[in-house]
């Protein structure tokens, strides 16, 4: 009987790549890939590390910085028109010598704090809507709205103060804060009622200024049928949401004229588009 020849067993071919090898490669190229997007990115995150903190003055570093996002900004909407809003907080105005610094952008329109809560009246509203009306500018005003003060008060404090005629913006409220002592329902029915007011009042339908996030989270399923001006300073945003009327993008612009720091909002259109909007 013949013996059989005993052969080695074939051993399985060993993979090229082993899983730790494997996991090794994609840490490095992710890694790669993190460098590249941050080094393309870099602007960003400088302007993000310089300002940590709101200071009212900015280092020349910052100042740099601030300058360098508006002018990224102003390029990126090439057909659209700029304006700033001010408040008392900006001190005396050179209405006569206000124009951006460098030429960043050209001023088309100029929004005013006339009011805040139920009885408050901007310490300098009446000299800048005088000032104002003097001017070339598209002008508006708009009510600081205090969550937890009466709006049917709110509403009057306004309607009392500003009179407002064909040309001017549509009259704004401005919701920023949360409510201390109401709900979030409450709240809503509450600028609702100072919506209906003013409306009434100026027959047109007002605008809302708010940030992002409260304009998603709270505002934007209840209040469909009204034109947003919304306020994002995120330095990774570049350009205005289609559905935004306007886009206050900083509040750090530095202007002649003014002395401190100055919001920029860009209106999403032309000036006729602007027009548009007024009060007719």
């Amino acid at each position: 009987m013949a013996t059989r020849r005993k052969y080695a067993s074939k051993r399985k071919k060993q993979n090229v790549i082993s899983p730790k090898s494997f996991k090794w490669i994609l840490g490095l190229f992710l890694l790669l890939c993190t460098i590249v997007f941050l080094y393309q990115k870099k602007e960003v995150f400088l302007y993000y590390l310089g300002f940590k903190t709101k200071n009212t003055e900015l280092t020349a570093n910052q100042r740099k910085l601030e300058d360098k996002r508006i002018n990224d900004i102003v390029a990126n909407h090439e057909g659209k028109i700029f304006g700033i809003d001010v408040s008392q907080y900006q001190g005396t105005i050179d209405w006569e010598n206000l124009e951006a610094i460098e030429e960043q952008f050209e001023i088309k329109f100029v929004v005013v704090r006339a009011t805040a809560g139920s009885n408050k009246v901007d310490l300098k509203f009446k000299k800048n809507w005088k000032n104002l009306t003097a001017s070339t500018y598209i002008q508006g005003a708009y009510h600081y709205y205090r969550p937890d003060e009466n709006s049917t008060d709110q509403a009057n404090n306004f309607i009392k103060n500003v009179k407002l005629r064909k040309g001017h913006l549509p009259p704004i409220l401005d919701i920023e804060k949360m409510p201390k002592g109401q709900s979030m329902t409450k709240l809503k029915e509450g600028l609702q009622n100072w919506l209906t007011l003013v409306e009434k009042q100026y027959g047109v339908k007002p605008i809302i200024y708010t940030g992002e996030k409260y304009f998603e989270n709270f505002l934007q399923q209840d209040f469909p049928n009204y034109k947003f001006w919304i306020a994002n300073y995120n330095p990774w945003k570049e350009k205005i949401e289609e559905e935004y009327l306007m886009w206050q993008f900083t509040e750090k612009a530095q202007l002649h004229g003014i002395n401190e720091l100055v919001d920029v909002n860009v209106f999403n259109g032309n000036v006729e588009d602007l027009k548009k909007v007024c009060i007719k």
